[in-house]
């Protein structure tokens, strides 16, 4: 399970966000993606100044590293960066090229690589199992060799597992991912595409050789949800049968496929709202709604089962 996203400022070192780690590895959760975002001003800009707020300080990533680690939890560390005017990351670019006078990839990456193994770091000190060097980044995916550049690096300050969360349909469009040790995915399918989406991805993880999990998925309890599980802003009245629907049928796609090696599921706040008011959220955490309870018992029964 994904928690503490999108790691604002002040928010992973409360008791809430404390209480809420403990609420969510009772779910039968084995692994979280401790996710957080830096910002650069726009899909244009070259600088990522991650030392600056909104994201969460170093303190407060080791705080919840050490949280999870002592709920018996394995941790992967996911810095991830966003666009402050809300575009999405997946956007971000430039020419192919570097072009003088205009900005570049190389010039991006370069602040991108500072971001990254400052995370690595962090990962390497506090014994984090896994890092995630990128997610959803479509555009800059097609940059391979600047990429393959900055997972060397990595590997000279990181000797656990590296790992790359490229988006949904993308599992076979990449073209580097013998460099990295595991393959991982956004996983937002629409409810019915489950089993035709797998036999997609199979293929290309028969084809690369690597471990696969899904990096994302899940699904907000509205009504409408599972056909556009990725949309977190369908109009909808809160549906926790909706969310319960949806796993049910991923989760039957996914126990199918002896390839697959997981789920991280799409999140759990760091500051949660009451099991009371579960009904009325319609977001994609599952505490306190029927899918949750469905979640637990399954995680629990494919742990055994491995």
């Amino acid at each position: 399970m994904t928690w503490g996203w999108v790691g604002t400022r002040g928010t992973w070192t409360t008791p809430e966000a404390d209480e809420s780690m403990r609420l969510m590895a009772e779910h039968g959760v084995t692994w979280t993606a401790l996710a957080y975002a830096a910002e650069q001003e726009h899909i244009f800009s070259t600088d990522i100044p991650f030392e600056e707020g909104p994201a969460v300080g170093d303190d407060e990533i080791v705080h919840a590293v050490r949280r999870a680690h002592a709920l018996g939890l394995k941790v992967c560390l996911k810095p991830v960066v966003n666009v402050s005017d809300g575009t999405w990351r997946a956007y971000i670019g430039f020419f192919d090229q570097d072009v003088p006078n205009e900005p570049t990839w190389t010039e991006w990456f370069a602040s991108y690589r500072r971001f990254i193994l400052h995370a690595a770091r962090i990962a390497q000190a506090e014994g984090c199992e896994m890092l995630c060097i990128g997610c959803e980044m479509v555009r800059a995916d097609g940059q391979e060799a600047l990429w393959r550049a900055l997972i060397a690096e990595v590997r000279g300050v990181y000797d656990g597992l590296i790992t790359y969360n490229c988006d949904k349909y993308q599992e076979d469009r990449l073209t580097w991912w013998d460099a990295v040790d595991v393959m991982s995915s956004s996983g937002y399918y629409p409810v019915d595409d489950w089993d035709d989406q797998l036999d997609r991805v199979g293929r290309a993880v028969e084809r690369e050789g690597k471990p696969f999990f899904f990096m994302e998925a899940g699904c907000p309890s509205r009504v409408g949800s599972p056909d556009l599980p990725n949309d977190w802003n369908l109009a909808g009245a809160p549906s926790g049968a909706e969310q319960l629907r949806y796993y049910e049928e991923m989760l039957r796609a996914c126990r199918a496929r002896p390839w697959l090696r997981g789920l991280m599921l799409w999140d759990w706040p760091a500051t949660l709202y009451s099991r009371e008011e579960a009904h009325l959220n319609d977001d994609y955490c599952p505490y306190g709604k029927p899918a949750g309870s469905y979640i637990a018992e399954a995680f629990r029964a494919w742990e055994h089962a491995a």
